[in-house]
């Protein structure tokens, strides 16, 4: 068992580096496309008009944003604001736990916040932890065949995805 520990641990590892990777080279390829512009007078109006429509947008959000947090965007330091991208882009892509978040944006080998950075983005990602422990199971049963138990165990183990008990049992009881 500490074996499948350890290679899966090597196995996140590998994974999270080639996702790094691929978001570089991405980023890369996207700054070197060449950008349109409108040609026509309708069009440049058009696209004014729509600038100004996403700014009177993000104007809005960012009010209720300062509403609902108490606290406006720019108030938020870079590294805290960072941090909770980053979380958000774990649990979005690789359908971590809540635990296994912080420990990643903390970590010496992994991201490297600061603690406080790494609490504020716990304290303000809003995520369905539930469906992430879902998705995790339905991997482990698909391409390892695990056991419902042993995919709870895997879910809540704390060399594993660091699910709570609550989010692994919700997995295991909707498993196909």
């Amino acid at each position: 068992m500490k074996k499948f520990f350890k290679f899966g641990c090597l196995g996140f590892i590998a994974l999270v580096v080639l996702l790094i990777i691929l978001g570089l080279v991405t980023a890369a390829f996207s700054d070197s496309k060449d950008s349109t512009f409108p040609d026509t007078q309708v069009e440049k109006k058009e696209a004014t008009k729509t600038a100004s429509e996403n700014e009177e947008k993000n104007d809005t959000s960012k009010k209720e944003e300062k509403k609902n947090t108490g606290q406006k965007k720019e108030d938020v330091p870079r590294e805290f604001a960072s941090a909770l991208k980053k979380a958000e882009t774990y649990a979005n892509t690789m359908s971590m736990s809540k635990a296994a978040i912080y420990d990643q944006l903390v970590s010496e080998y992994g991201e490297k916040f600061p603690e406080e950075a790494a609490q504020y983005a716990m304290e303000h990602i809003e995520h369905d932890w539930k469906a992430n422990a879902l998705k995790k199971a339905e991997t482990y049963v698909d391409e390892m065949a695990m056991s419902s138990d042993a995919v709870y165990d895997q879910l809540v183990s704390e060399y594993g995805e660091k699910f709570t008990a609550e989010e692994a049992q919700y997995a295991v009881e909707h498993l196909k």
